[in-house]
C-alpha cells in the first residue's frame, strides 16, 4: 500500500473477508442478522424483504426457521456492506440512511437500496460512494 492511501481506505482494505464469515454465509446467517440490518436502517421488515428481493411469506418463513439462506444472507452482507461505507462517506448513519433511501442522480435517479438489488448494482452504488468520497459527484 502507498504512503498516500488514506485512513479510509486503509480500513477497507484491512477488513478483507474471512473464511469463517464465507463459511457461514454458505450455511446461512441467522435471522438476527436481518433484524439487526433492518433496525439499522430503520425499515419495516416487509419494506427490506423487497429491497433485498425477498418475498414477505418467505420472509415469515425464515424468521420461525432463525436462519436465512446462503443468497439471502449474502444480501444481507451487502446491504450491511453499503451502509458501513455510506456511514463512513457521509459522515453517520442518519445521513447514510437517508441518501440510502433517495433517488441519486449518480445512478440515474434510482434510490441506493433498490439499485443494490443485484451484485453489479451494489457495485455501481459503492462506486457512486467512492467518487462522492473523492469529491466526483458525475
Amino acid at each position: 500500500m502507498s504512503a498516500s492511501a488514506s485512513p479510509k481506505s486503509k480500513r477497507r482494505l484491512a477488513a478483507p473477508l474471512t473464511p469463517k464469515l464465507v463459511e457461514a454465509v454458505r450455511r446461512g446467517l441467522p435471522f438476527a442478522d436481518m433484524e439487526s440490518l433492518r433496525k439499522a436502517l430503520q425499515l419495516p421488515l416487509e419494506s427490506l424483504g423487497v429491497h433485498l428481493g425477498i418475498a414477505r411469506a418467505t420472509l415469515h418463513r425464515r424468521k420461525a426457521a432463525g436462519l436465512l439462506s446462503p443468497a439471502e444472507s449474502d444480501k444481507v452482507l451487502r446491504f450491511r456492506r453499503l451502509l458501513a461505507q455510506a456511514t463512513e462517506t457521509l459522515g453517520g448513519v442518519n445521513e447514510a440512511r437517508a441518501w440510502l433511501a433517495a433517488p441519486q442522480t449518480g445512478l440515474g435517479g434510482s434510490i441506493p437500496l433498490t439499485y443494490a438489488g443485484t451484485e453489479v448494482g451494489a457495485r455501481e452504488v459503492e462506486s457512486l460512494l467512492g467518487r462522492i468520497e473523492h469529491g466526483v459527484y458525475t
